[in-house]
C-alpha cells in the first residue's frame, strides 16, 4: 500500500473537449461513443436528455462529465467492477461513468422523482443492465457490497438556504445532516479492507481511520480524490486523514 499521491491532468491527451462534440444536437448513441472511446463531450450535450428542471440543478448538484470519465479511467486502471454512488440524483454520474468504462454502478438517492429520472436516463443510453438505482435514505437502505462507493458531498443540502435545496419533499435538517454523515461513517468502517471511496468536493467529515489516498486530481471544478482501506494491521500504524 502506497501513500504517495499522484497528481494528473485535468484531462488526459485522448479526454479533450471535440469540435465535433459540442452540438447539443448529438443522439445519445453519438455521447455514449464518444464517452466510451476516451473522450468528454460537453455537458450540455448529455444534459439534454434530463427534462428542463433537472438541467437547471445541474450545474450545482449533478457531476461534471469530466469527473465521471476520470472517475472511470481510475477505476478501470484498479480493476474495480461494483460502484454505490451515494446520493445519485439524476443519475448523471453512474450513467456517464458506465459508458466511459467497465463498471457496474448502484445509486442511491432519496427522492422517488429524482430516481425515476434516473432509470429512464440509463434506458435512454441503454445501460440498465449496469446501472441500478434504489430509493431510501442512507442507513435505512440495504445496499449491495461494492468496490468502491462514490461521494459528491450528498448531504450539504441540508444546510444550505432554503432557495438553494431541490426542493422540500424531503427532510432536509441539520439532525438529518449529522445522522448522514455517523451512516457513511459506520458503512466505511464496516466495508472491507481494500474497498475503494471516491470523493468530489469533500463530503463534510473525516474518513475513517486506515484509509489512504491513492491519487488526487485538482484541476477539475472541485477536487477529486480516491481513497483505499488499508488492511487492519496497517490501520493500527496510521491516523485518520482528511478527505476534504
Amino acid at each position: 500500500m502506497t501513500n504517495k499521491i499522484l497528481h494528473f491532468p485535468a484531462l488526459r491527451s485522448g479526454l479533450r473537449h471535440s469540435p465535433t462534440l459540442t452540438t447539443p444536437a448529438l443522439d445519445p448513441e453519438q455521447v455514449a461513443d464518444a464517452l466510451g472511446s476516451g473522450m468528454c463531450p460537453t455537458d450540455s450535450s448529455f444534459d439534454q436528455f434530463l427534462s428542463d428542471p433537472m438541467r437547471a440543478l445541474s450545474s450545482q448538484y449533478w457531476t461534471p462529465l469530466a469527473v465521471a470519465v476520470r472517475a472511470a479511467e481510475w477505476f478501470d486502471e484498479r480493476n474495480i467492477r461494483t460502484v454505490v454512488d451515494i446520493g445519485s440524483g439524476a443519475g448523471k454520474f453512474c450513467v456517464s461513468a458506465a459508458l466511459a468504462g467497465h463498471c457496474h454502478f448502484t445509486g442511491l438517492e432519496h427522492r422517488e422523482r429524482l430516481v425515476t429520472t434516473a432509470r429512464a436516463l440509463a434506458r435512454t443510453f441503454k445501460v440498465e443492465n449496469r446501472v441500478h438505482f434504489l430509493q431510501g435514505a442512507l442507513g435505512a437502505t440495504r445496499l449491495p457490497s461494492a468496490d468502491a462507493y462514490y461521494l459528491y458531498n450528498p448531504f450539504e443540502e441540508n444546510v444550505l438556504e432554503r432557495s438553494s435545496r431541490i426542493d422540500e419533499d424531503v427532510e432536509l435538517s441539520t439532525e438529518r445532516y449529522t445522522r448522514d454523515l455517523h451512516a457513511v461513517r459506520e458503512l466505511l468502517v464496516a466495508a472491507r479492507p481494500g474497498s475503494y471511496v471516491l470523493t468530489y468536493n469533500g463530503f463534510g467529515a473525516r474518513l475513517p481511520a486506515g484509509y489512504r489516498q491513492l491519487c488526487v486530481d485538482r484541476e477539475l471544478p472541485n477536487v477529486l480524490s480516491l481513497w483505499r482501506k488499508a488492511t487492519p494491521r496497517l490501520i493500527a500504524h496510521h491516523d485518520p486523514i482528511s478527505a476534504s
